[in-house]
């Protein structure tokens, strides 16, 4: 049967069978794909986002103008002098040894500049207890972290010889290098253990090892090409280094299934009695057409990204749509060429002490027994199942969305937050200030000096800032620094309203009032600020664009209206039950503990957009891959509900492997010590295992059971809509066809 011509129908059947027929060409074509990408992405470098096109807006605005003028901001750092008696004051002696101590040391690294004694600037608290020496590192802003450790021994050896005073150093040069030691391994770390992870489940679920390779192989080299398309693709969209990381888990997971789905199927068909050539013809035209479907649905729910607006969004949804794309390509082309060499090599490494998995049609004893219980009773499955997903989605309903502040975000597992904290304390807004960027066709004028002046006292008067507020003016450009200590600082909604203050009521009566000028305003907290409000922004269409356009793809590629709309509505209620989960722990607490968190109060701003997006089109992975083997099962003659049995329980094995991997990979980003990681790991790790266990095991087929043959079910007035879908049947494309004038595609 294998050497019989047939027609073929569909990309992927056509892809597979051509890969089968010229398999070293086809192999040879993806490793020079491989090759090729990661050679010109090399000689091309990466452009990553520049601060200036982070965000829109005022703070975007801020940015072009400092960059514009050609002004290089250096890494400011401040060294926190304090009695730690609670009885010393700034004033006595030893106090005052001790800030020209540091303020020597510091200077006689050679590695800063404009050193200031608080004595000069007036950079002492209220209460006479603290006091804050000032100073610049020499050198690029983004590399200073590289060269504070001078300095930061330097302060360390003038606390040793005060051990009644704290004395303690923070920046950003200095906060960096801090990250850079606790974290930097640990991201490193839970990158690289992605690939043992998936490579352990799946010798499990296959118990061979060239078969448990080949999906790793398939997922590692998409990466990789991915990588290099990023180089060349960041000149028109820059990149960055969290759109690197969210590409590889994303890649990770869906080159993993895709590849699991083809050679799940592959083997199944084998063990049934199929030739090698028949056996792949079948896989290519129904896994790889799940695989097609389903990669360009992940694709568009990428691609949703792209309408935040936000640089850093756009990088993370082209890179991840471009690696979902290359691997679906990989799946149906470079995959059955691999397996058409292998034959039963496959089979090759055998693990002791594990059965033969993976390489019949064995239906799952487990959802065996969990369908017929949900098909004997669909209207309770589908009551507790729903009821069950709306209870955990309940706390959703509370979400509070925020930037974590330093101490919510690493807790006390970094000395410098307890720094942070101390310096927000005795300074309020000192380490998080305003900035506001003047720029005017002459700084010099007296009329802009006389705002800059009314702006520094209605600044303090409003009640925004307690002061000081300092002005550094580049009158060779025009353009003039205004740094403004807002009340509230660390605390993000307080120092919101400061501000809101700042900018609807001090800068209009002061600078607003001078022609020629402009005044945005920037700073972490307006960052936040701006950041929050873009993104509220692009809610609506982001979730209109993916909703509209996977519910449009899952019409034309099942042809059915019921199936279209099933699949949106479950989907939406994985997502809730997601949301809920990580609302109860991570802002209300609840079992916090149990995954190494605790509750913050709230959820990081950007998280839920990013779920949503990434979920939305994971989800119908699983979705596509179940609901195309129910539609196979009745095109071969079985009522819809044995269809729907026959259809759950055969891939339910795949499926499960599968979402164990996903949920493994996503749950090592869930160990990191950042709460923000933390989340991002729970979340996603959560909503995979609800959708591959609650979703597609008991309420996909509990509503499909009740709906029947309405599952089918398309208006008249659609039937003009193209159709992508084609006959699934085993029995259709495996038997031999009088082939058309220009198809003669044998394997």
């Amino acid at each position: 049967m294998g050497n019989r011509e047939s027609r073929v129908r569909g990309v992927a059947a056509r892809a597979g069978v051509w890969s089968a027929r010229h398999r070293w060409a086809a192999v040879g074509i993806w490793v020079l794909f491989v090759v090729l990408a990661m050679g010109l992405g090399s000689a091309a470098g990466r452009l990553d986002v520049k601060d200036s096109d982070q965000l829109k807006g005022e703070t975007h605005t801020a940015a072009k103008i400092i960059e514009d003028a050609g002004i290089k901001q250096p890494a400011s750092e401040t060294v926190l002098v304090q009695g730690r008696d609670g009885a010393t004051r700034a004033t006595d002696a030893k106090f005052r040894a001790a800030v020209a101590d540091v303020v020597r040391a510091v200077g006689a690294t050679g590695g800063v500049t404009g050193v200031k004694s608080p004595y000069d600037t007036e950079t002492i608290s209220k209460d006479g207890r603290s006091a804050l020496v000032q100073f610049d590192l020499r050198g690029d802003a983004e590399t200073a972290g590289d060269r504070i450790e001078p300095v930061l021994k330097a302060v360390g050896g003038v606390r040793e010889d005060h051990p009644s005073l704290r004395i303690e150093e923070i920046g950003g040069a200095s906060m960096q290098k801090q990250y850079s030691d606790a974290f930097g391994d640990d991201f490193q770390q839970a990158e690289l253990s992605a690939v043992p992870v998936a490579l352990g489940i799946l010798l499990i679920a296959f118990g061979a090892l060239v078969a448990a390779l080949l999906p790793v192989a398939l997922a590692i080299t998409a990466i990789m090409a991915t990588m290099g398309l990023m180089g060349i693709v960041s000149h028109l969209q820059p990149m960055s280094d969290t759109a690197n990381s969210v590409m590889l888990l994303v890649g990770m997971a869906v080159g993993v299934d895709y590849c699991l789905f083809y050679l799940r199927r592959e083997r199944e068909e084998r063990a049934a009695g199929r030739d090698a050539a028949t056996a792949l013809r079948i896989a290519a035209a129904t896994s790889g057409r799940a695989i097609v479907v389903s990669g360009v649905t992940v694709c568009v729910a990428m691609a949703g990204m792209l309408f935040t607006g936000l640089a850093e969004f756009e990088a993370m949804g082209l890179a991840s749509l471009m690696v979902v794309a290359v691997a679906m390509v990989g799946s149906v082309t470079v995959l059955p060429a691999l397996l058409s060499l292998l034959g039963e090599r496959v089979e090759k490494g055998r693990i002791p002490f594990l059965k033969r998995r993976g390489t019949g049609g064995q239906e799952s004893r487990f959802w065996t027994v969990v369908l017929r219980g949900v098909l004997a009773r669909p209207v309770v499955s589908v009551v507790v199942a729903t009821g069950a997903l709306l209870a955990v989605a309940a706390p959703a309903l509370g979400m509070k969305t925020s930037q974590l502040t330093l101490d919510q975000e690493f807790g006390d597992s970094l000395p410098i937050v307890q720094t942070y904290n101390r310096v927000n304390d005795a300074f309020p807004g000192g380490s998080e200030p305003a900035q506001v960027v003047v720029e005017a066709k002459d700084i010099k004028a007296p009329e802009v000096r006389s705002a800059l002046a009314e702006f520094k006292d209605r600044a303090i008067a409003s009640g925004a800032s307690r002061g000081p507020v300092e002005v550094r003016t580049y009158e060779d450009r025009n353009v003039a620094l205004v740094s403004v200590p807002l009340v509230g600082g660390s605390d993000f909604d307080r120092a919101g309203k400061s501000l809101e203050r700042l900018r609807d009521e001090v800068r209009p009566a002061t600078l607003g009032k001078v022609e020629g000028v402009r005044a945005p305003i920037t700073g972490q907290v307006a960052g936040s600020h701006d950041f929050n409000a873009q993104l509220v922004g692009s809610v609506v269409p982001v979730f209109a664009f993916v909703v509209v356009f996977a519910f449009l793809l899952m019409l034309l590629s099942f042809r059915s209206l019921t199936v279209a709309i099933t699949s949106i509505v479950l989907n939406l209620l994985s997502v809730g039950a997601a949301y809920g989960i990580l609302v109860a722990v991570f802002q209300h607490g609840w079992g916090a503990s149990l995954v190494g968190a605790e509750g913050v109060g709230a959820i990081v701003t950007w998280l839920p957009l990013f779920l949503f997006v990434i979920l939305f089109g994971l989800s119908m992975d699983y979705h596509v891959f179940v609901v195309s083997r129910i539609r196979e099962a009745r095109l071969r003659g079985r009522p819809t509900r044995e269809a729907i049995q026959h259809g759950v329980v055969t891939t339910a094995g795949v499926v499960t492997s599968a979402a164990v991997i996903m949920v493994a990979v996503f749950a090592i980003f869930g160990t990191l010590s950042m709460q923000s990681m933390k989340q991002m790991g729970v979340g996603l790790a959560a909503a995979v295992l609800i959708d591959a266990t609650v979703i597609r095991g008991v309420l996909l087929p509990a509503v499909m059971s009740l709906l029947g043959e309405r599952n089918w079910y398309l208006p008249k007035w659609l039937h003009r809509l193209p159709d992508l879908t084609h006959d699934e049947a085993p029995e259709a494309v495996a038997a031999p066809v009088a082939p058309r004038e220009g198809e003669r595609l044998g394997v």
